[in-house]
Order: C-alpha cells, then structure tokens, then sequence
C-alpha cells in the first residue's frame, strides 16, 4: 500500500463498482470511507475489513445520503477523526424502469432522492470541506441516463440528468478554487449481482470484454484524481468496446 495521502469518501457502495472504487483508492494510499444504508452495515464492516486485511485503511458507515442531518454529521466525523478529504465520490445509482403511466408521484420522487438529491448533498459538504483547502477531487458517476431519456426511464433520466447539471454547475464553479469536479457517464452494463440476476451468459461477456469490469472503471476514477490541474477532464464516458451508442 502507498504512503497514506487523507480520506477518499465513497457514498453508494455495493457489491460492484463502489466495492472495486474503495478498493482502488485504498491502493492509492487514501484512509477509504463508505457508506450505505443501515441495514446494509455488515456488509460493508466485512469490506472494511478485507480491505484492512490487505494493507488499506477502510471505515465503513451506515448513513441515509438523503438526510441533510447525515450526511453532514458523516463529513464533520470524517474530517474530525478519519483524515483531510481529498477524494469524494456519488456513486448512488436508482436504476428502476417504470412505463411513464405506472410511474407514481411516490417512485418519482423517491428516484429523485437518491440519484439526485443525495447526490447535491454529498456534493455541497464536499466542497465545503476542499474548496477552503484549494485542492480536492469530486467524482459523480452517471450513466446513459445522464444524457438521454429512454422510454420507461422517465424518472431516472430526469434524476441523472439532474446531477449532471449539479456536477457541471460544480464544476464551473469550484474549478478555479482548486477543486476538480468530473463526472463519469457509465454507458452500458457492468458486472455485478444486478446483471447477473438477469442475465446468464455474463461469464462469458466478461471473457469477451463486453460488460463493464468495476475494477477497470475504478481506474478511470483513479486516473481523473490523479491528472493535473493544466488539462483536468470534467466529464468522461466509459463503456465496453463492443457497445452501440
């Protein structure tokens, strides 16, 4: 493990890419923080703990990323006993299909929340935190969403194109205080239990690199945190090389 370089908070971490993104900021150094909801902590104390048994620093914690309450006490805890941040990454995604007459006030709203919603608040207390410093990393990640409806996807494109704006918005403003903000639009499937759920020819997708490996796009992340401030990338697509778009 490299020299530890301050935290990296990951909010939405599952089984797939939020997983292979606390894992690789773990290898750069960075005491890694994750969050998801309560009922899921255990799932997350085992990776905190895989992830300390391999040399890294990991903390995991079990916050509702809609609640304004939480989420700033959970960047007032990091900042007090874990470490400066300098990574911060929304990875919540909400991916639900819903024909537009069987889409509820209740599913809209709901979607807005946690793909949008949550995803201002993580981001106001980010800069919050970095933009005094000067320095600092923002990730958002999106996906084919963020950039064009889809019939059926009504509420989640209106979530993701919603935290692009924020991210762009972010972005023109906090650039030129030393803060890089990027967002990431994940176009196509990636590997994990939901894909796997669905579908039963992923192994050999995978084999063909066709489906998106969480561990490849966790590079990328990587990499934008690590670009210097003389060609910054703010916004990045990622998808497999066989994928029509």
């Amino acid at each position: 493990m490299a020299e530890r370089k301050g935290a990296c908070l990951v909010v939405g971490v599952g089984d797939g890419l939020g997983s292979a993104l606390a894992r690789a900021f773990a290898e750069e150094g960075l005491a890694v923080c994750m969050t998801r909801r309560a009922r899921h902590l255990d799932d997350l104390e085992a990776l905190a703990r895989e992830i300390r048994a391999d040399g890294g620093a990991a903390h995991a914690f079990g916050v509702d990323a809609r609640s304004e309450e939480e989420m700033v006490e959970l960047f007032a805890r990091i900042e007090r006993d874990v470490g400066p941040l300098e990574v911060v990454i929304f990875n919540i995604g909400a991916n639900v299909r819903f024909p537009i007459a069987e889409t509820t006030t209740r599913v809209f709203h709901k979607v807005w929340e946690m793909a949008c919603f949550a995803g201002f608040l993580t981001g106001r207390e980010a800069a919050r935190a970095m933009a005094p410093r000067g320095r600092g990393t923002i990730l958002f990640t999106g996906a084919t969403a963020s950039v064009r409806g889809r019939d059926g996807f009504a509420a989640f494109a209106a979530a993701k194109h919603g935290l692009r704006a924020i991210a762009q918005s972010m972005a023109r403003e906090l650039g030129p205080q030393g803060v890089h903000v990027a967002h990431v639009v994940i176009d196509g499937a990636v590997d994990g239990v939901f894909i796997r759920s669905n579908r039963e020819d992923v192994d050999d997708l995978l084999a063909r690199d066709e489906v998106l490996k969480p561990a490849d796009i966790a590079q990328a992340y990587v990499a934008l945190h690590r670009q210097p401030r003389s060609a910054w990338t703010h916004e990045l697509d990622l998808r497999p090389w066989r994928e029509t778009w």
